[in-house]
């Protein structure tokens, strides 16, 4: 399966990609549609807990490397963000999902932990600026889905094979797509929003420091969510991607394959030999 056979059947049936990823998933695992909104439904729900946890309360990761930022930029953004509000409270939204997940706490993988907080922070803020149903994010989510399933086929998922493009990259397109559903786009616009957003972090390496997924994951998350709304947000204007989704896949499982190992998720290069990512990694052994 690719975005162009997708798109193709999307026209001829006057359906969503979220109506499409629904029916086959109900054919190919032979459960209704019901349970399958349910399951989705389910996941919002840890989703909207993790999104707002830090922001009301500073939480800190098990390592005490990371922690609190979540909340400092919720009093921020209260005040007066130089974002808008739907941008920083997707801001802020990442970041909790993000430090929920380093203190151990309950998210959901979307498509990883280590970039759990774009897909959720993406649509719940654009739910909240547009007063959307919930209905409506949760086959927001399953249209994410579907875009992470067709990377996840023809590229890879995770930092370990493919740099953190493959993760935090691999959110953005998915959450791209998603917002571009949820605001009335076409199949065909939802695709150019989750290529450009992969475009932007193409090559993006995975490089965490002490090997933990803190720094600097969390604030990649951060970074991801406003890629996919900038992706949206053009891809809704009538921007369309030159190089067309499929292809951009192909590339980014090019890249991750030519990318050093050292970059991806071994705590071998990028911030994680840094001086000081290097002390942090040493502080941590000698507790």
């Amino acid at each position: 399966m690719n975005a162009q056979t997708v798109i193709k059947i999307c026209q001829e049936k006057g359906i969503s990609l979220s109506d499409f990823a629904l029916s086959q998933e109900s054919e190919q695992d032979n459960i209704s549609k019901t349970e399958i909104l349910t399951r989705f439904g389910q996941m919002l729900s840890v989703m909207e807990t993790a999104a707002r946890t830090a922001r009301e309360t500073p939480i800190h990761s098990v390592s005490g490397l990371t922690g609190g930022d979540a909340y400092l930029y919720e009093q921020r953004r209260k005040k007066r963000s130089l974002l808008g509000s739907t941008a920083s409270k997707a801001v802020a939204c990442a970041l909790s999902c993000s430090e929920v997940n380093a203190s151990m706490g309950r998210i959901v993988a979307c498509p990883t932990a280590g970039s759990c907080g774009i897909v959720p922070a993406a649509v719940l803020s654009v739910q909240e600026e547009y007063d959307l149903p919930r209905e409506a994010i949760v086959k927001g989510l399953i249209c994410a889905g579907l875009v992470g399933q067709i990377i996840g086929e023809h590229a890879c998922l995770a930092g370990a094979q493919g740099g953190c493009q493959a993760e935090c990259g691999s959110a953005s397109a998915m959450a791209a797509a998603a917002v571009v559903e949820l605001l009335g786009g076409s199949p065909a616009q939802s695709f150019d929003a989750a290529a450009i957003a992969i475009k932007n972090s193409l090559g993006l390496v995975c490089d965490p420091v002490a090997g933990l997924v803190e720094i600097p994951c969390i604030k990649r998350n951060a970074g991801g969510v406003m890629n996919a709304l900038t992706a949206a947000d053009m891809a809704l204007a009538g921007i369309v991607s030159r190089i067309p989704f499929d292809d951009t896949v192909d590339a980014m499982n090019r890249v991750g394959r030519q990318l050093p190992t050292a970059l991806r998720e071994t705590a071998a290069g990028g911030l994680a030999t840094t001086k000081t990512g290097l002390e942090l990694a040493e502080t941590l052994k000698n507790r």
